[in-house]
């Protein structure tokens, strides 16, 4: 599942709340125009667009009174910071995506529960894990109650926590999790990919736990069913299919899977190129 969990537009379309009720006050930003441009900019690797457009629509928001627009860009910058390393920039980005909560009223939605996704991941990618699975929980809870047991969503969730129940050393958990993720993401539409990333990160959770000996019959099931399911011929060769190769490679690499991973950037690499 993509630990870099993105809010789709869907997140966003809960009735309106008193705060941000068309009153004369609130100039609401286009949330949906928004999420697409910023994909493009990842789509091409354009991480420094990227900014320039989270550091525009956050002025917009701000500038319209538009509290939900606010919401919106914080949970995408707590991923840009997340992805570039900037740790304390991510959480203060957290810390007032999380204060939009309360001030929107959003309390037990889908957004909400989104949002503390994006918190724990901002955590888990700092290797602080026990940090992150109270936020993953509280998402679970939301995401448990509000979405359809088959949303991609919930695949995501799942995925990510097993990663801090692995880093935990809660190795069972993790596995539960993980095949949590799988069952879910069967039925998604392009779920190949997480499933994908999802098989690889069971390879790493084996290893941690048994070692890379005792992992080995592991291991090697995992990372086929990986391969399989990268190659599968219906997934569309974009920015997100290239963003997975560069993921999944250099873990094929460390396990000796050289042509594996070798394939997988130039795969990447080619896709960048033409976008």
């Amino acid at each position: 599942m993509n630990d870099d969990k993105i809010l789709k537009p869907e997140d966003y379309e809960e009735p309106s709340c008193p705060l941000c009720m068309s009153d004369g006050s609130v100039n609401p930003i286009n949330t949906r125009r928004f999420i697409e441009k910023l994909d493009e900019y990842y789509g091409k690797n354009d991480y420094d667009g990227a900014l320039r457009h989270l550091k525009y629509w956050l002025d917009e928001a701000v500038s319209g009174n538009d509290l939900r627009g606010q919401f919106s860009v914080y949970n995408e910058m707590m991923g840009y910071y997340r992805k570039t390393g900037q740790r304390n920039a991510a959480l203060d980005a957290a810390e007032k995506a999380l204060d939009l909560i309360g001030a929107t009223g959003i309390y037990g939605t889908a957004s909400a529960g989104t949002a503390y996704v994006n918190v724990a991941t901002v955590y888990k990618t700092f290797n602080e894990s026990d940090k992150a699975l109270p936020w993953f929980e509280k998402a679970r809870s939301v995401y448990e109650s509000t979405l359809d047991g088959k949303d991609s969503r919930l695949g995501g969730l799942y995925n990510n926590m097993a990663l801090s129940l692995s880093d935990l050393h809660q190795f069972d958990r993790a596995i539960e999790y993980y095949e949590k993720a799988l069952s879910v993401m069967a039925d998604a539409l392009n779920g190949e990919l997480e499933m994908a990333i999802t098989y690889l990160n069971m390879a790493n959770a084996r290893e941690a736990e048994l070692g890379l000996q005792g992992a080995e019959e592991y291991i090697t099931e995992y990372l086929d069913r990986a391969w399989e399911l990268l190659q599968t011929g219906s997934l569309t060769r974009n920015g997100y299919y290239a963003f997975v190769c560069d993921k999944c490679a250099p873990t094929f690499e460390y396990y000796g899977y050289f042509l594996y991973a070798a394939q997988l950037k130039e795969t990447a690499g080619r896709i960048y190129e033409r976008a």
